[in-house]
């Protein structure tokens, strides 16, 4: 079975997370997504977190199903190239500062020109229009600038962040959803939509709820508040036997309910104070903590039988040795299997399996990131009918490597 992208074709001229992380979606589904890199270099990813050997398991995972082609964009003969490519895809990707692309002369007119049907999707920082447009902007500090960071932590701690790069993914997901409702709309409605705009700093805004309508509301300035959300309650992570944690959703009216006595405390279940959210919130503190008696004087194996059988949501706080224990994420496609090289030799690299599951017309993981320039002649030559001696010469002018 063809992925359900199968057929399109995305140009990805990004780097780092955002605009590869795009890439990684729609390769997954089938589309042939072509990434362009520096030569000698490549993406800096390729490089990230390098435990041994030459290259990163993060870019053996953002850069799978894709193909690898180097390119100096800065050099005209790369410039002419990439124009050739583009008069050949549905999409192009692209995360640089806003501007880079026009001092490229690889701008929204000339790549348009070259491509009336094509889907310009921009990624960075603060948007391509703005008082800030111009600033450069990674995840992180579109993170901060967006809400996320003021809220995640520890109140007593400065503001944290999670282990991923949770801005430049969500950026990617927008950049995603952003081009397919472009191309639907050429197709369905005939409407033109050649550029679509994403700012970092935009994507993680969109996460944070409730955050500025509660400040307008109700003169609210959400703080950190730890493992737990404010106003609902019970939830959050409670320590169990041996160091392990559980996290516990108990706030739903019939959840509750069922939480208190399964933990022993049907007093509490059936206390009219404790029936509704606003009355919870207000004892937050005093539910948690006599959650936390209870779940401290169990192993989290225990802690789960027992709120599994009562139907209330909970679950272990995973590490990446139980993820990849956890007959769960085998059973669901989950952890998907590549003979990958790692410090000279070979060996089998579970991967992230492909979300979402589409029955009918399901992606998959074809292959890991590729090595650097791994199908210049693959896609130049079948692509673009360069001849050998026109890649001689390019390889020779250092345009590709």
């Amino acid at each position: 079975m063809t992925g359900p992208l199968d057929g399109i074709r995305v140009l990805e001229l990004g780097n780092f997370i955002a605009a590869p992380f795009a890439g990684r979606v729609f390769a997954d589904f089938g589309a042939d997504v072509i990434k362009v890199e520096r030569p000698g270099g490549g993406d800096e990813l390729r490089g990230w977190r390098s435990l041994r050997g030459g290259t990163s398991m993060l870019w053996r995972t953002i850069g799978r199903n894709k193909r690898s082609v180097t390119l100096d964009l800065r050099k005209s003969a790369g410039q002419r190239l990439i124009r050739k490519l583009v008069a050949k895809c549905d999409v192009v990707l692209e995360n640089f500062r806003p501007g880079t692309l026009e001092r490229w002369n690889l701008g929204p007119t000339q790549l348009q020109a070259v491509n009336p049907e094509l889907v310009l999707v921009r990624i960075s920082g603060y948007g391509q229009t703005g008082p800030y447009a111009d600033r450069a902007g990674f995840g992180g500090v579109a993170e901060a600038f967006g809400g996320l960071r003021y809220v995640t932590g520890d109140p007593a701690s400065p503001p944290s962040r999670s282990a991923t790069s949770i801005g430049d993914e969500v950026a990617g997901l927008y950049a995603v959803i952003g081009a397919l409702m472009a191309m639907l709309a050429r197709v369905r409605n005939r409407q033109a939509v050649p550029i679509v705009d994403v700012a970092l700093y935009e994507a993680v805004f969109s996460l944070m709820e409730s955050l500025v309508p509660d400040y307008d509301a109700y003169g609210v300035v959400r703080e950190r508040t730890g493992g737990n959300l404010p106003g609902v309650a019970p939830s959050g992570v409670f320590p169990c036997k041996e160091g392990h944690w559980v996290v516990i959703g108990g706030n739903a009216n019939a959840v509750f309910a069922r939480l208190m006595r399964a933990i022993g405390r049907p007093d509490l279940a059936d206390d009219p104070d404790l029936a509704d959210g606003p009355g919870r919130g207000r004892r937050s503190d005093e539910l948690n903590a006599i959650i936390a008696g209870w779940t401290a004087d169990h192993r989290v194996e225990e802690v789960l039988d027992v709120l599994t059988q009562a139907g209330v949501p909970a679950g272990p706080v995973n590490d990446a040795s139980a993820i990849a224990a956890d007959p769960h994420f085998q059973a669901r496609g989950m952890l998907v299997t590549h003979e990958v090289e790692v410090d000279g030799s070979s060996r089998p690299v579970r991967f992230p399996g492909v979300v979402p599951k589409i029955p009918a017309a399901p992606g998959r993981m074809r292959w890991p990131g590729p090595e650097l320039g791994a199908h210049n002649d693959e896609v130049f030559r079948d692509l673009l009918d360069v001849s050998a001696d026109e890649l001689a010469d390019l390889r020779a002018e250092g345009v590709i490597s």
